[in-house]
């Protein structure tokens, strides 16, 4: 086991990394100090781990409720938000219980502000059961859900008081979605890891074949990455909104085709071409550092372009994204590989031949 700690003075908190962890409850019973705890799952999650995980805590004296929610982005909404209210307020859930988010990213974000918002705050503990979730949405504190105008528009800053990242739940992890988690892996060797891409670019066979010492190192760097950001930007007036490249053209993609039928990973990987294409345009990127990145997406299995919604549509969307300032869009882009920026000087007929080119 691997363990890396987030670093937030009183609100810090490890990230425990390695194979099996779901068997050693007992790195989770000092987070469950009253002996009660709240899991919440998915139809897809639940019935390969939630008995387990139940029984196990059972066994050492914790009393164990369990909610599930049905599987799938559309669900990361307002009613699936309530069946989580309305379940711990019919059991009469205290103050001191915590939540415990057992799934991939959706599970995760809306336990997080379920637990944000219970109470005025309740204890929270991440389990991440997608590699997605394992190297990105599980470490930082971001919560929330989806808006029919806009992705994760309605959140909460919120940490979690322990991340258990158990690499051999993503044995059961459908090719898509393990593909769809790459996607995020490869974001941060954009951003701030050159080395690391350049590892991901000699190792990415290794990592769709589930090697398990590829896929151990490739979750530890993600995750490490990640905690520096979050340690030194918590609320995302700086650095940390680098960790978003891609995903303002990628959640445009997201909401535009409606929720769930694009992954997250898949908009982010084609919202990253996007980006390298707009960063060659500004002159930042030569046109065989954005071929590199086209390649290691395409390698993974990744779209490296977007749907044909048109110009307007894309701007429409992109104008709902959280990264709006002063009306103007910000977007994340590359002054090199390993050396990402944020701007909102991006002028308009650029912006539209990237649209144009990076969809189809």
């Amino acid at each position: 086991m691997e363990t890396l700690h987030v670093g937030l003075a009183e609100r810090s908190y490890p990230i425990h990394i390695g194979s099996g962890l779901l068997n050693n409850v007992e790195i989770l019973l000092p987070h469950i100090p009253h002996k009660r705890a709240v899991i919440v799952s998915n139809t897809t999650v639940a019935p390969l781990y939630l008995h387990g995980l139940s029984e196990k805590l059972g066994s050492n004296g914790v009393q164990v409720q369990s909610i599930i929610l049905p599987d799938g982005e559309q669900y990361k909404n307002g009613d699936s938000l309530n069946i989580i209210y309305d379940a711990l307020l019919s059991a009469r859930s205290e103050r001191s219980t915590p939540l415990i988010a057992l799934g991939g990213g959706v599970i995760g974000d809306i336990t997080g502000y379920a637990a944000a918002t219970y109470l005025r705050g309740v204890p929270f503990i991440q389990i991440p059961t997608t590699l997605l979730s394992q190297v990105d949405s599980s470490v930082g504190g971001k919560t929330g859900i989806n808006h029919p105008l806009g992705k994760n528009m309605i959140g909460a800053f919120y940490q979690p008081g322990m991340v258990l990242a158990d690499t051999t739940t993503l044995n059961t992890l459908p090719d898509k979605e393990l593909r769809a988690g790459i996607a995020e892996v490869i974001k941060y060797g954009l951003i701030r890891d050159l080395p690391f891409l350049e590892w991901l670019e000699a190792n990415m066979e290794k990592l769709l074949a589930r090697d398990t010492g590829a896929l151990q190192y490739a979750i530890e760097r993600s995750c490490r990455n990640k905690a520096e950001v979050v340690g030194a930007d918590e609320r995302e007036s700086g650095e940390r909104a680098l960790l978003n490249l891609g995903h303002t053209f990628g959640h445009a993609i997201e909401n535009g085709m409606g929720y769930g039928v694009w992954l997250h990973g898949e908009g982010v990987a084609a919202g990253t071409v996007m980006a390298a294409d707009l960063s060659q345009r500004l002159e930042w990127l030569h046109s065989e550092d954005v071929l590199r990145v086209r390649r290691l997406f395409e390698r993974a299995g990744l779209p490296v372009v977007g749907p044909r919604l048109g110009a307007e549509k894309y701007l429409q969307l992109m104008g709902l994204d959280k990264k709006v300032e002063d009306g103007k869009i910000r977007f994340i882009l590359l002054k090199t590989l390993g050396n990402a920026v944020i701007t909102s000087d991006v002028p308009q007929p650029l912006l539209e031949q990237t649209l144009e080119a990076c969809s189809a």
